[in-house]
């Protein structure tokens, strides 16, 4: 497949790039600054031998992937999404956008829509979005020669975006489990917090989720 990670330049969209890159998709880094991103495509494909990575900026990157994964601050969106709003149309759109705010009384401060893949729905109302990739550690993304460890929580309306994303889990060794609709987006996000908080009280790096019974 043909990836547009937009906010690619960044820890983690940096760190899925490296994985699907390894897995054999092409990656196209967005970012803000068309520069920045062809920089850190360079850094990828010296880091992982692929030659399949190129950079642009957020709009070109949307136009050219098929499909396209939100790695962006929470408060990105509302300035991002609505410049590619056309260009999204129909596509599947990947958000691993989580809010959080530290050092205030709440670590998990999801926007007024409920979730911040919601948010993003609203903002790209004629895109297939699903809420994905929020549990796993930029810097175990990072660590390509290690397996992680952990299953994919997934939700969103659309079944055909569901079974892409499934598939995008699969090239990078991760198990995929569908807990429903968009709706649910929101207590998915939340987990990202409840690990942080694990990590931060138990000296770890990489707590994770695996569903059992399945």
């Amino acid at each position: 497949m043909t990836i547009a990670i937009l906010g690619g330049t960044g820890k983690e969209g940096a760190g899925l790039a490296a994985r699907w890159a390894l897995a054999g998709h092409s990656i196209i880094i967005g970012s803000r600054d068309p520069e920045r991103a062809r920089a850190k495509a360079a850094e990828l494909r010296e880091r992982t031998r692929r030659i399949t990575v190129i950079g642009h900026s957020n709009p070109e990157a949307a136009q050219l992937g098929s499909v396209i994964v939100l790695a962006l601050p929470a408060e990105g969106l509302g300035a991002t999404l609505p410049p590619v709003r056309e260009v999204c149309r129909g596509k599947v759109v990947v958000s691993t956008v989580v809010s959080l705010t530290f050092g205030g009384p709440r670590l998990f401060t999801p926007p007024a829509a409920g979730s911040s893949a919601e948010e993003a729905q609203a903002l790209l109302p004629e895109a297939r979005v699903v809420a994905a990739f929020h549990h796993i550690a930029a810097h175990e993304l990072a660590e390509t020669e290690q397996a992680i460890e952990c299953d994919l929580l997934l939700c969103g309306g659309d079944a055909e975006a569901k079974t892409t994303v499934t598939e995008l889990a699969a090239s990078m060794g991760l198990r995929a489990i569908d807990v429903g609709p968009l709706s649910n987006a929101g207590p998915l996000e939340g987990i990202t917090a409840i690990l942080a908080t694990i990590n931060r009280r138990y000296k770890l790096t990489n707590s994770g989720i695996k569903i059992t019974g399945v």
